[in-house]
């Protein structure tokens, strides 16, 4: 095992991507969704009456691809990767102005035959 001299270094390998960089790379696949959805609407318009049934697969893709491609485009970022093994999460500290937790100030008392503590009467 190596001593490790100085401060605690950490891997960012996991660190996700950039936003800048996730939103261009969302408006790249929108861009080429609606691109393939204007050529299979033009190629429906063009083969309407010489190959109906392609040109109906066609048209159906050019009408289902908008939805896809928004749904595509808003589904957010990536979940971040787990945490580098290197990780090591601080101590847990207590708020400021909290006490710190007081012993009780008597032995709770052990349940008599009916359940309840020793010293406790019937409610009212």
């Amino acid at each position: 095992m190596r001593k490790q001299s100085g401060p605690e270094v950490f891997r960012i390998t996991g660190a996700r991507q950039g936003l800048a960089d996730d939103v261009r790379g969302r408006q790249r696949r929108y861009i080429i969704s609606m691109s393939v959805r204007t050529v299979s609407v033009v190629l429906a318009a063009t083969l309407w009456n010489v190959e109906r049934h392609v040109a109906v697969v066609a048209l159906a893709l050019g009408v289902l691809l908008p939805y896809v491609a928004v749904v595509i485009a808003n589904a957010g970022r990536e979940n971040a990767p787990s945490l580098p093994s290197t990780f090591v999460p601080a101590p847990m500290r207590p708020a400021l102005g909290t006490a710190p937790a007081a012993a009780p100030a008597e032995p709770a008392a052990e349940p008599g035959p009916t359940g309840r503590g020793a010293g406790t009467r019937p409610a009212d």
